[in-house]
């Protein structure tokens, strides 16, 4: 179990200190960062739970959240004078923030997949032996409000596989957890702490230009899916064709062959092979 005053006392000094609600069991820590929005909670709230029984990823998808064995956590920012157009980048910011944490709490190198995906590579691979494929083994959901074309709050979800050893069969992409990949026990805590400083670093800055515009590259340097790989768009934007970078939105760049789709919204994967 956590320990919630040490949380806290990591927490000192950021927007976060006072504001951690935690739950034993939950639904979704979304769907009760978002009821705490609508209700009025103020910027920096965190909910956390130990265990998930409706935990949600991006398109409704089911996200296994089983007790003790992973990170779920979603923190409420209402950030100063962000324009709604900067919405699309917060999922990106967040992967940063992730992939941060994780490196400090598992020193595991994240792939990031556009928009929300957290993969491991398997040349990292310790537990699981060799193998071709990344593995997913987190993913971010972010939910916001805009009022008059701006921000009025955002919930930022992230999930992260920690302790789990099996996982089902049937997934889209296969999964792994961090303890498996870092051949050792990973801490939650070490990771929760990590995660949340990093994210104050990467959002509660956003309404300054030069934020936002730099993101995009930044995203680049962590992940292999943004040029060159042949990719499957799933969503109402639905393609083939070989990714060609983000835009400054935060939009995937998709050249079909017919033409660069700018895809918006929806989620990538590997092309099967001709």
């Amino acid at each position: 179990m956590y320990d919630l005053a040490a949380i806290e006392a990591a927490l000192k000094e950021t927007i976060f200190t006072g504001k951690l609600h935690f739950s034993p069991v939950t639904g979704s820590t979304n769907s009760d960062a978002l009821a705490a929005a609508r209700a009025g909670a103020p910027h920096g709230s965190v909910y956390l739970a130990d265990e998930q029984l409706a935990g949600r990823g991006r398109g409704d998808h089911r996200w296994e959240s089983a007790a003790g064995q992973g990170l779920y956590v979603s923190v409420l920012l209402r950030p100063a004078a962000v324009s709604s157009r900067h919405v699309p980048l917060f999922p990106l910011a967040a992967g940063l923030a992730a992939s941060y944490a994780v490196f400090v709490a598992a020193g595991l190198k994240v792939d990031l997949r556009w928009p929300n995906d957290l993969l491991i590579s398997p040349a990292q691979a310790t537990a699981w032996g060799p193998r071709s494929s990344e593995r997913k083994a987190g993913g971010i959901l972010v939910e916001s409000k805009t009022d008059s074309d701006m921000l009025a709050f955002a919930v930022v979800g992230v999930g992260i596989n920690v302790h789990q050893r099996t996982f089902a069969p049937d997934l889209a992409t296969p999964a792994t957890s961090l303890d498996l990949e870092a051949g050792r026990t990973v801490s939650r805590q070490e990771l929760l702490i990590a995660l949340l400083k990093s994210l104050e670093r990467e959002t509660c800055s956003m309404h300054d230009p030069a934020i936002p515009a730099v993101i995009p590259a930044r995203v680049a340097q962590v992940s292999t899916w943004l040029w060159n790989r042949r990719v499957e768009v799933h969503g109402p934007q639905a393609c083939v064709g070989v990714t060609a970078g983000l835009d400054e939105n935060g939009f995937l760049r998709v050249n079909t062959g017919n033409g660069i789709v700018t895809v918006q919204t929806g989620g990538i994967r590997a092309a099967k092979t001709d």
